[in-house]
């Protein structure tokens, strides 16, 4: 299935051209190499990106960023991880973003798949003195029919001062085309934000409503992958921040 919560936050590799936010989390089995022991396994993933769209808006100012994270998971489901990314945060949230998250993921039915838990974004080079991490809980259904996968998936962060004492709403949907007889899979992806984290308030606008969008393809071979997306936002255009962007991504999973 496709992945979902970290495919839900950052330009990794599995999730370039679906340009959701923010970790690789409760990777597919079939795309990693991995290390198992006692009914764990150890996976681990890295990227580099030419630019870190957070739900359509660039974390990087629209510079590279180095991404790359760890997985451990239990046969019975559950798993934790840690993702980290260069970012371009100034005084207030710095150069490195880190996110901390956990939940459960597994199959409901054939074609068709649960993924529920939670992420802390932290941001520990921050110089304000201020905390601006927050915490968001996720939960996303996959279906799969041939070629074919798609992902319904919702995020939602309670009311928090690192929010402005606001809670914010995500709600989002991937599509991915595998081209038969090809490594190359097509995909789409568009979310909808209510909130402190909505793309035309991040941008100046009085609006906590807004829409974030992308299309593209990657390309896979073995433990690496090549991806390219056109990424979009509603809202405001500034140059570097929520203007559209073409973005490439390249990574290994092991």
């Amino acid at each position: 299935m496709l992945t979902s919560f970290r495919g839900l936050m950052a330009v990794s590799l599995a999730t370039v051209s679906l340009l959701s936010a923010a970790p690789v989390m409760a990777q597919d089995e079939e795309s990693t190499d991995e290390t198992s022991a006692g009914g764990f396994t150890l996976s681990g993933n890295v990227a580099l990106t030419t630019d870190y769209r957070f739900r359509g808006v660039s974390l990087s100012s629209g510079d590279p960023a180095i991404q790359g994270g760890f997985d451990v998971a239990h046969e019975s489901g559950f798993y934790v991880g840690t993702w980290a990314s260069s970012i371009s945060g100034g005084d207030a949230y710095g150069d490195m973003e880190l996110d901390v998250y956990g939940g459960w993921s597994g199959d409901i039915t054939d074609g068709v798949s649960l993924d529920v838990g939670a992420i802390y974004y932290i941001y520990p080079t921050e110089d304000i003195g201020a905390n601006v991490d927050y915490y968001e809980f996720l939960a996303s259904v996959g279906f799969s029919l041939g070629p074919v996968e798609t992902t319904l998936g919702v995020g939602y962060s309670p009311d928090q001062d690192s929010l402005g004492d606001d809670d914010n709403l995500y709600l989002y949907t991937d599509v991915g085309v595998g081209i038969p007889n090809t490594p190359i899979t097509l995909t789409g992806h568009i979310g909808y934000t209510d909130g402190a984290l909505a793309p035309p308030l991040l941008a100046g606008a009085d609006d906590d409503t807004g829409l974030d969008w992308s299309i593209g393809a990657s390309i896979a071979h073995g433990p690496f992958e090549f991806g390219v997306a056109y990424v979009g936002v509603e809202g405001p255009s500034i140059n570097e921040f929520t203007d559209d962007a073409v973005v490439a991504t390249i990574s290994a999973s092991f």
